[in-house]
């Protein structure tokens, strides 16, 4: 019945469209989900935004509050935001020492996602397996979906933001595993637009480079049907199962939902010649000489927060350590914070299963300009528990000898 409900992609695209959420959080009313689309290069871009309500209307208060972009997983759409976007526009009493008034002023800020062009509801007009005009040529690499940020950046978000006093505006990148790597090649090529990034359980290396062909569509015969036969099996519904099975630290932390989400974004008649494009597009193109992720994450120059689920079977806190350690030697950068939260019972998604952390710790994080640790308290106490419906997250702060390798 799945099948035959989700036989054409464009029924996730109308069901997007269509979806607006209005729930209570905390000491603000409401909040609101409003799917938008926007056009990068002809193709048409699924994006969405999250703001506070006040009394049924959505907040325009924020302008001058930095905006958050939070950059997806690879395979999902910004429906996998869902759970955090709310908590971060909560309103805790604690985020702001106590200063209600504060904190409803200081957490006016709008919350984006956006689908990468290939994945979720982001797709070429007509696709036709590669062939159509409005693919060819068309490469899906981190430096297209780079791009693709660096203009969304550009033409929908920095527009309707104002930074204070005068000064331009930056964003707040959240990325998880391939978003964070993403966030990392950001933050190095477009300092001027990033204020922080959060790394959620990142990936250090994205693009397989494969020989025999660019990955620009059209794929030839032997790339698309390796293509073709790969993605054919890792969209089934039985292998997204057990891929969730092994990314969550919990079962109950995810539902068929999810699944079927994850499938629907398979549904349309491009996604075997993307895949096939993923496989043998390049690495993404770092500003400087080095190649290596942990060299250029030594040369940022903007804050970094690291947040890694312990349970995570691909990207380990045995990375993260390293990341924090890479970020160590930054000299170029003096005034530059890098923090590293740990994340007890929490796998390879912290926005989807660890929410309520995940919230916490980036409002306090993007709420204030001093973040070094004397400053800003990002968990309470030497850990902290929270409770989601499916289990207890412990979280905690490691600093010094505890966070390096």
């Amino acid at each position: 019945q799945f099948k035959k409900m989700m036989n054409n992609r464009r029924i996730y695209s109308v069901a997007t469209l269509t979806l607006t959420w209005v729930c209570m959080v905390s000491a603000c009313n409401s909040f609101v989900i409003q799917p938008q689309s926007w056009d990068y290069k002809g193709h048409r871009i699924a994006y969405e935004e999250a703001r506070q309500t006040y009394n049924g209307i959505p907040d325009d208060s924020d302008k001058d509050h930095a905006p958050i972009l939070i950059l997806n997983g690879f395979g999902v759409g910004s429906f996998h935001q869902h759970r955090v976007m709310p908590q971060l526009l909560a309103v805790e009493n604690n985020d702001y020492m106590g200063d209600v008034e504060t904190a409803k002023d200081g957490n006016n800020r709008v919350v984006y996602g956006v689908d990468y062009l290939g994945q979720g509801g982001s797709w070429p007009v007509d696709c036709d397996d590669g062939n159509s005009p409005n693919e060819k040529g068309l490469i899906y690499s981190a430096d297209t979906w780079v791009d693709q940020l660096i203009r969304f950046m550009e033409d929908v978000i920095l527009p309707n933001h104002q930074g204070k006093n005068g000064e331009p505006c930056k964003i707040h990148l959240v990325g998880n595993s391939v978003g964070g790597h993403l966030s990392v090649v950001l933050a190095a090529r477009r300092p001027d637009l990033i204020d922080s990034i959060c790394l959620l359980n990142a990936t250090p290396v994205w693009g397989l480079n494969l020989p025999g062909w660019s990955g620009h569509l059209p794929p030839p015969s032997i790339p698309r049907i390796i293509g073709r036969y790969l993605f054919d099996r890792i969209r089934d519904l039985n292998t997204i199962e057990k891929y969730l099975e092994n990314a969550y630290a919990n079962r109950e932390a995810f539902n068929e939902e999810l699944c079927h989400q994850i499938r629907g974004c398979t549904e349309g008649k491009g996604g075997h010649a993307a895949f096939a494009s993923i496989l043998f597009s390049p690495p993404a193109a770092f500003p400087w000489k080095e190649k290596d992720f942990y060299s250029n994450l030594s040369k940022l120059e903007c804050d970094v927060l690291l947040m890694f689920g312990a349970n995570d079977p691909w990207c380990k806190p045995s990375f993260a350590r390293r990341m924090y350690d890479s970020l160590q030697q930054r000299q170029n950068s003096n005034d530059a914070v890098h923090r590293y939260i740990e994340l007890d019972n929490v796998g390879h998604c912290p926005n989807h299963e660890a929410p309520q952390a995940v919230g916490e710790a980036v409002r306090r994080w993007a709420g204030s300009s001093q973040r070094h640790n004397s400053a800003l308290t990002l968990v309470d106490g030497k850990e902290k528990v929270i409770e989601e419906p499916w289990g207890k997250i412990v979280m905690k702060e490691l600093t010094g000898e505890e966070a390096n390798m």
